[in-house]
């Protein structure tokens, strides 16, 4: 869901507080893209915020995006949703790195950020029942969201 104009202008110091608090430096490209992150209508894919950062920067390249995602992830202000190789604005911003489940629409395409710390619990000890400890989990989980299943009425 894009984020309005006032949000956005609070979010991005947000994120420049961030940065600075981890000692990361919080660019003006760095901090474009995360405005066309958190501008967008929903998940966005790499080459999607290509093709808008060179409406202002011709010379943007893939890896000028993937340089500048790979931080903003990095300091915990954006998700990657691997099932769609798109990126989301975290809504906790910087707050903490966390475990996620996101769960995608697969009529609008929508997806949304749950925080379940059982269902990472239960992954973790499936896992330690076969020998292995994971690092970061995230689980994508398609279905219906609330705006596109039929009402019962």
């Amino acid at each position: 869901m894009a984020t309005n104009v006032e949000d956005l202008g609070g979010r991005l110091d947000k994120a420049a507080e961030i940065c600075a608090q981890h000692g990361a430096r919080f660019t003006k490209l760095r901090r474009e893209i995360l405005s066309l992150v958190l501008a967008a209508d929903g998940p966005v894919g790499a080459y999607d915020l290509l093709d808008r950062l060179r409406e202002t920067r011709k010379a943007a390249a893939p890896p000028t995006i993937y340089r500048a995602l790979d931080f903003l992830r990095t300091q915990g202000l954006i998700h990657r949703v691997e099932r769609l190789n798109a990126f989301i604005p975290c809504p906790d911003a910087g707050q903490h790195a966390h475990p996620v489940q996101f769960l995608i629409c697969q009529h609008c395409g929508a997806v949304d950020e749950l925080e379940d710390r059982e269902i990472v619990v239960v992954i973790k000890q499936a896992a330690a029942r076969k020998g292995f400890k994971p690092a970061l989990t995230s689980l994508d989980v398609e279905g219906t969201c609330f705006k596109c299943t039929p009402s019962s009425a």
